[in-house]
């Protein structure tokens, strides 16, 4: 079993092509594991009707102990952002009348746990554009959660970088940034989450713009990833990090959970993006993998 940091050298040291191949070993990993627990699916042959018994103890095909999902579980009363309208869900068939189960979805791209492609704030490519191999990518943890007790308007900035860096190192090639502001903890409640002020104005952390600036163009960074609604702070009027970052060729994850419970250097980001023709973003699964 690799160590987080054989892991992460590994991934730094790749390709993009050949972080592709990993990924898709990863995918087929996976395959593995859900036949093996017996988690149903379609596929080109029936599944053995008597398989062999799980081997108490037997590694995963995938080189981690830790498989952890950052995804918030979208529902109708997920907070988004103002003016927008909620996911709507409406049942086509239940299995007791039809014999089969199924819903319509109706939602916007940018609601819940969910992608922004360069499109969203440039001229920039569209969501089923970006190099999938960018989507599998270390994981640096900014973690600014004390700050954030005292300011709600935090924003990572580049001593926090540099700080992230002095403790484990320069980050490495095509990683993406996480800020862990605890902020996830109020997803809960629209109001907390958005943090509205008694005027309408929004109060949640995020990037600096000078943060983004340095990691679009001194790192190779993939993407960011955050716990709240924006990579803007709730108090920022311009967007000027998304136009920064999604201008350079990058994408973004919003609403992320669990960053608090994913180690700061050694693990791996595994980012289900959507794949729509033309889309700007779109709800997406994230998981962390580590140790």
């Amino acid at each position: 079993m690799c160590a987080p940091s054989v892991i992460a050298a590994a991934l730094a040291g790749m390709s993009r092509r050949d972080a592709l191949h990993f990924a898709a070993g990863v995918v087929a990993g996976v395959a593995c594991v859900a036949c093996s627990t017996g988690a149903s699916g379609a596929a080109d042959e029936p599944l053995d009707a008597n398989p062999p018994p799980a081997v108490p103890g037997a590694k995963r095909t995938i080189a981690a102990t830790n498989v952890l999902d950052l995804t918030h579980t979208l529902s109708p009363t997920f907070p988004i952002w103002p003016g927008n309208e909620p996911i709507k869900l409406t049942n086509k068939g239940t299995f007791a009348k039809n014999g089969f189960y199924s819903n319509r979805w109706d939602v916007g791209e940018h609601h819940g746990t969910h992608l922004d492609s360069p499109s969203h704030c440039s001229p920039g490519i569209t969501a089923e554009k970006i190099d999938p191999a960018s989507l599998v990518a270390p994981a640096a943890i900014i973690d600014i959660r004390e700050r954030v007790k005292k300011d709600t308007d935090a924003a990572v900035n580049i001593d926090d970088l540099k700080a992230w860096e002095k403790a484990h190192g320069r980050l490495p090639k095509g990683c993406a940034v996480c800020l862990n502001s605890g902020w996830d903890a109020n997803a809960g409640n629209a109001k907390a989450f958005l943090g509205t002020d008694a005027g309408g104005k929004l109060h949640f952390p995020g990037f600096s713009k000078p943060a983004a600036e340095f990691l679009a163009t001194e790192r190779d960074v993939a993407g960011l990833l955050v716990d709240t609604l924006s990579i803007d702070t709730g108090a920022a009027t311009d967007f000027a990090v998304h136009k920064v970052w999604l201008g350079a060729g990058k994408w973004a994850v919003e609403c992320v959970a669990n960053l608090g419970k994913v180690p700061p250097s050694g693990a791996t980001v595994f980012v289900g993006a959507p794949k729509v023709q033309a889309a700007s973003g779109g709800p997406t699964r994230v998981l962390a993998l580590w140790g």
